[in-house]
């Protein structure tokens, strides 16, 4: 690490979307030409200084990115070129412009006719709206002002006008030009139309039963520890190629300490592990960390990705989720106590029809329901039906994607245009669905006219920290205040008012029904129940009914679902489509009892060892977090969109592996980083970079950035301030129910969000949608409007510029160097403990010259009148720390 003070003004810009930053630098003798070469930002990192900036190059080491591109799918065009979509692209095409293409413009522009298309315009393949018609081109991708689509949509030019007869939602108009501001993604390929073939798409390699094949034969048979070794080394050596050697003691304890529980080890762990040099000391190590409870922190943090976990709603009008604890909690818990994954998916998607005499496991399996319930809504949807139908399509997402890897959702509109998933198999799950009543809770406000009830809890369940209880006097108060409103509501003529007046009302209502009659605090959980079984116990339906007049015309029984023409809410099919799964896998109608929706069917059947998604999907996931990249490089999508394994006997018997260890998610991680491929070091290899410089065949272990919330955790982790202990329940619970807009100003939401002195681990900081932490929007955290399972990596100067300025890194800073400097040490000394502590690694005598040299030069630029005080020591020190915290030793995991 090289060390400089430069004094003068420093202006900083970024070009090429943020990725390069350019930094020019005037002194006050003369101009530093920085600006002449483009600089990544991870290659210079500014620490402020007062008024000053000292500048802490080369934190970087060449080579650190390779092979960690965004996640994304590789479409192969009807011409045979390949075009790859970013999943953030695939995802928003389908959700919102295929559906739109489909109902409102393949009517006149599709080649699916077989007659004359109006204006030579083709929108229902990607070739042709790249193309155009016969006015030209209808789409620059990345300028939506120049497109002629959107001027087509917006009905700025009459002869354009697309729909002809009716001008589309601005909400639309403004997706469409999103797409286009993103470069247009489209990932259909070919010809539009094509015959729906399930038996032949039954061929393609995931939708076949794994084979547990055999390990392949090495010549280097001294190398390979587990058939892994065995499996990955085959490849190389078919290439050519040799792994790299082995990375050193200090820097794999790290490795596994950050993978397996998010945080870094401590020194005396770090000394302990070089120091026992037994054959079992590495196993020792992964057992004791398995064994943590930080792992199910850490561990539960990748399912709530998939699991679009959060405490609101989202949307335009964003409510909060007080009970949304209930779920995280819940899948920390199964982590820890090393849930078997068939039985996790079961608990999910039917937890409340599983029959158990014991009381914990009955709440515990309520609350596990939470994973259908804790998705984005659209609580200002005025049509029940189509609200009803969007959650119904939102769970079949989640759903297919999180335990079987592939879209089914996207055969709402129309056939699947990828897989051979015809649209009544989407009707089939959607009638399990809406066979399904969602417990959200949420109250009726301006403009928010989808409330829903909550579950309601037995006694073991853990009540709210923090939640008072209500006396007669509060509540009395309560009361007067609703009857005072209703009051005043008599004499008001304007209805906008009277809206205002209404939603008041609902809120404070919502604060009495929060509570039981004695005053105690309801305890409640999101989930979901059958709509035929309805206990009497949970809150009514229409608990918040005297708040106002909107009524619910969706299905309340349970039926099976018809086929909506393009997946529109007013164009039902007449016939109904039994409830079931999906042909492509299942050879045989899911046999659903006529009273029940069919969850508890559908969970046994994705659960079982006889599909052939559910197994390899989650030793994919396992994999891509232990190795950077899935064996399956589109993690969501093992269809015949996505990209195909690059090791695909490797992943088949790991999948039989997991099955017949009886779906151990622990020791199928044991198994994993106890091979010797997880143990190899990063360093580049020449030949490994000619050969193969994605690392596909694993020839080195990729470093990796640390994820945003073991970034922040190891900041509060090295500076001392980690706790941790859980929290009971959140601050959104405390907060209640109401719409996170009016508490963004002096709230405890909004307060906590950011509050530099919250030390507790990542997991358990309020996560409301549209407003994430800071700490972890930053560094890439998964939106949770979408299903993450492979975050993507971006590096931007607002990264660089948080470590650098933010309250809460310059408070850890500050208490790391407070640790230095207790006790009489020498300079030295505390140089070595904090490289120690950051580092997990012995200081070099560059490390003791370079920072010498640092905190000599502050303490010239900063000393008062020439005199050193305890607090310009401190002071010293304390930027010492952040600059660490900067350096990229510390934010990538080797």
């Amino acid at each position: 690490m090289a060390f400089g003070l430069i004094r003068g003004r420093l202006r900083v810009w970024t070009e090429h979307n943020n990725q390069v930053c350019r930094v020019a630098l005037i002194s006050e003798t003369k101009k530093y030409a920085l600006a002449t070469d483009p600089l990544t930002l991870q290659r210079i990192t500014m620490l402020r200084v007062s008024k000053w900036f000292i500048l802490i190059g080369s934190l970087v080491v060449s080579g650190f990115a390779s092979g960690q591109e965004a996640p994304d799918k590789q479409v192969i065009s009807g011409t045979g070129a390949a075009e790859t979509v970013s999943a953030e692209g695939f995802a928003f095409f389908e959700k919102k412009i295929r559906p739109v293409l489909v109902a409102e413009c393949y009517g006149c522009h599709s080649s699916e006719k077989g007659k004359k298309i109006r204006g030579g315009l083709v929108v229902d393949t990607r070739e042709g709206i790249r193309k155009g018609g016969e006015s030209g081109p209808v789409i620059v991708p990345g300028s939506p002002s120049r497109s002629l689509l959107v001027k087509a949509l917006g009905h700025s030019d009459p002869k354009l006008a697309m729909p002809p007869k009716k001008k589309l939602d601005m909400a639309i108009i403004h997706d469409f030009e999103e797409w286009i501001r993103m470069g247009s993604p489209d990932p259909r390929q070919g010809s539009a139309f094509k015959e729906m073939d399930i038996s032949q798409g039954r061929n393609h390699w995931a939708f076949q039963p794994p084979k547990n094949a055999a390990s392949p034969g090495v010549k280097n048979t001294a190398w390979p520890r587990t058939d892994v070794d065995r499996f990955v080394l085959a490849a190389l050596e078919a290439k050519g190629l040799k792994p790299v050697a082995d990375t050193d003691r200090r820097t794999l304890l790290r490795r596994v300490s950050f993978d397996l529980t998010g945080l870094p080890p401590a020194p005396a762990e770090v000394e302990a592990f070089v120091a026992d040099t037994s054959p079992e000391a590495f196993a020792t190590v992964v057992d004791r960390l398995l064994a943590s409870p930080r792992f199910g922190e850490k561990w539960a943090r990748h399912w709530l990705d998939i699991a679009r976990y959060a405490e609101s709603t989202g949307k335009t009008v964003n409510f909060n989720y007080p009970h949304a604890w209930r779920y995280r909690d819940y899948v920390i818990a199964a982590f820890n106590a090393n849930k078997p994954y068939d039985q996790f998916i079961r608990e999910q998607l039917a937890g409340d029809l599983m029959q158990s005499d014991d009381p914990k496991v009955k709440l515990e399996r309520l609350i596990a329901t939470g994973f259908l319930a804790i998705g984005p809504k659209t609580l200002n949807e005025r049509n029940g039906l189509k609200f009803e139908l969007d959650l119904a399509d939102e769970q079949i997402d989640v759903t297919s994607q999180a335990f079987l890897g592939i879209t089914a959702a996207c055969a709402r509109c129309h056939d699947h245009k990828f897989d051979p998933i015809p649209q009544k198999d989407y009707y089939a799950l959607a009638g399990i669905f809406r066979s399904t009543e969602t417990c959200y809770g949420t109250v009726r406000f301006i403009n928010a006219q989808r409330p829903g009830p909550l579950l309601s809890l037995p006694k073991e369940a853990s009540p709210v920290a923090g939640v008072s209880f209500q006396n007669a006097a509060a509540r009395a108060a309560i009361e007067e205040r609703i009857q005072t409103v209703r009051d005043s509501m008599k004499n008001m003529q304007d209805q906008v008012q009277r809206f205002i007046a209404t939603g008041q009302i609902s809120l404070l209502q919502a604060r009495l029904d929060a509570y039981e009659p004695d005053g105690s605090p309801k305890l409640l959980a999101m989930g979901v129940r059958d709509k035929s079984a309805r206990p009497e116990s949970t809150p009514p339906r229409n608990r918040f009914s005297g708040a106002g007049g909107f009524t619910f015309d969706g299905t309340r029984t349970i039926a099976d679902s018809p086929l909506y023409a393009r997946g529109e809410a007013g164009q039902p099919g007449e016939s109904r489509i039994p409830r079931g799964t999906l042909q492509l896998i299942s050879r045989s109608p899911l046999k659903v009892p006529p009273t029940s929706s069919g969850r508890l069917e559908l969970a046994e059947w994705i659960a079982s060892k006889e599909n052939p998604l559910t197994a390899r999907v989650m030793v994919n996931r396992l994999w891509l977090h232990l190795f950077g990249r899935g064996l399956v490089p589109s993690v969501d999508d093992f269809g015949l969109a996505g990209r195909p394994p690059t090791h695909p006997e490797l992943l088949d018997q790991l999948a039989q592996r997991f099955m017949d260890k009886g779906w151990n998610v622990k020791e199928l991680v044991r198994h994993l980083v106890m091979s010797h491929v997880y143990q190899l070091g990063s360093m580049a290899q020449a030949q490994g970079m000619e050969v193969d410089p994605d690392n596909t065949l694993l020839w080195r272990m990729p470093p990796r950035r640390l994820e945003a919330e073991s970034l922040r955790d190891a900041l509060l982790a090295v500076s001392g301030q980690l706790i941790n202990t859980p929290p009971v329940g959140s601050v959104v619970a405390r907060a209640g129910e109401g719409p996170v807009v009016l508490q963004r100003a002096g709230s405890p939401i909004t307060a906590a969000i950011n509050d530099p002195r919250n030390t507790h681990r990542s997991i358990y900081l309020p996560l409301v949608r549209d407003n994430p932490p800071e700490a972890l929007a930053l560094f890439d955290a998964a939106d949770p409007a979408l299903i993450t399972s492979d975050r993507p990596k971006t590096t931007v100067p607002s990264q660089a510029l948080f470590l650098l300025n933010n309250p809460f890194v310059m408070r850890a800073a500050d208490k790391a160097a407070d640790k230095l400097l207790k006790g009489d040490t020498t300079e030295a000394e505390k140089i070595r403990m904090a490289i120690t502590r950051f580092y997990c690694r012995p200081a070099t005598a560059r490390d003791q010259a370079g920072a010498k040299s640092f905190l000599k030069a502050y303490r010239a630029q900063t000393m008062r009148e020439g005199v050193a005080t305890p607090q310009l020591e401190r002071e010293a020190w304390s930027a010492f720390c952040q600059a660490l915290f900067a350096s990229a030793e510390f934010q990538y995991r080797k």
